[in-house]
């Protein structure tokens, strides 16, 4: 796979600045009050990946989530934690779910497109620091239990393993994994990002000061958003040719899954040696792989992915069934059969 270079303007240009510091005491919920701050308020133990930055980390964090490597605090430009991706190769930086108690990838994708997104194998990185674990479900089977075991519930253990395993780079410094993290506070949920009514401003203003009330508060705050993001694997259909029964794709779909999906990694240029666009020649090769026993097959790749083997470290994640569903997948075929023919 190729990785496309970008030098981050954060590089170049001044931000506005502004500092991270410890939550403030929270009297008054606005649209603005940070959750994990609220939270703080109502009971909650701190967050093992929680504490006080600099606007200097955050600069650095967000180069190292774009561009793969920052100037750092030696004033030397570092080496890029990988050398086939960035974050943003997998993961998105803002909202993706219009409901966010909801992991739907077909609610998922209309949105995405609205907000002009991809369409990806990663949960978004935003509010990533509202989750209490990380690499969830059948993730274990991918990794095992050693390496699941140290990033399952730490926010600061799984960037390290997704800068090792998932991106297949090197080890990250300890100050690299907090300037990232620095940035990730930045992409917190703030209360107005769930979605509240009146009423449950007027609730949560009325009872904060409550002690007896901020259990049930506390409780109550947590179903307006996930704390964890599901992932749960699936198979090819046993019959690639036949597909998954008692679906029928909808090519109008398919045509955005191939766009927003496929060619955010494929299209020429991209992070890809697999280079796919709207020819009918690449139509007609994956139409080809359909029913075959073999990666190229989109009923393979989209359920297994391809794994890192010596000698070729770059591959290709697979999507969870909350990621991409069996019903989109046969969409993309549609797609790809009404192109090709």
């Amino acid at each position: 796979m190729n990785k496309i270079f970008v030098f981050s303007a954060l590089l170049i240009i001044p931000l506005l600045t502004f500092s991270l510091t410890s939550p403030a005491k929270v009297e008054v919920v606005e649209a603005e009050t940070g959750v994990y701050d609220l939270l703080l308020e109502l009971g909650t133990a701190p967050y093992d990946h929680a504490g006080s930055f600099t606007d200097k980390q955050r600069q650095m964090g967000e180069d190292i989530v774009r561009c793969g490597q920052t100037i750092g605090p030696d004033g030397k430009m570092s080496s890029y934690v990988s050398k086939y991706y960035v974050c943003t190769t997998c993961h998105n930086l803002d909202q993706e779910d219009p409901d966010l108690r909801i992991s739907d990838p077909e609610a998922r994708l209309p949105y995405v497109k609205s907000k002009g997104l991809p369409f990806l194998q990663g949960t978004t990185f935003r509010g990533i620091v509202n989750r209490e674990s990380w690499y969830n479900d059948d993730y274990v089977r991918k990794y095992g239990e050693e390496k699941i075991g140290k990033a399952h519930n730490s926010l600061r253990g799984s960037i390290q393993l997704c800068a090792v395993e998932c991106s297949q780079g090197r080890p990250m410094e300890v100050w690299e994994i907090n300037a990232v993290l620095a940035y990730f506070w930045t992409l917190q949920w703030n209360v107005g990002d769930l979605d509240f009514s009146e009423a449950d401003y007027q609730r949560v203003n009325r009872d904060i000061q409550n002690a007896s009330k901020k259990a049930e508060l506390k409780d109550w705050l947590k179903t307006f958003y996930l704390d964890k993001s599901p992932a749960h694997f699936f198979d090819a259909p046993p019959d690639k040719a036949v597909g998954y029964v008692g679906l029928k794709g909808n090519p109008d779909t398919g045509r955005d899954l191939y766009e927003l999906s496929c060619l955010h990694c494929h299209k020429p240029e991209g992070v890809s040696h697999y280079v796919l666009d709207e020819s009918k020649l690449s139509f007609r090769h994956l139409y080809d792989k359909i029913p075959r026993d073999t990666h190229f097959s989109l009923y393979q790749i989209i359920a297994y992915g391809t794994y890192a083997i010596p000698g070729h470290r770059p591959y290709m994640p697979h999507y969870p069934i909350e990621r991409m569903s069996k019903q989109q997948v046969e969409d993309l075929r549609s797609y790809i059969e009404l192109m090709a023919l």
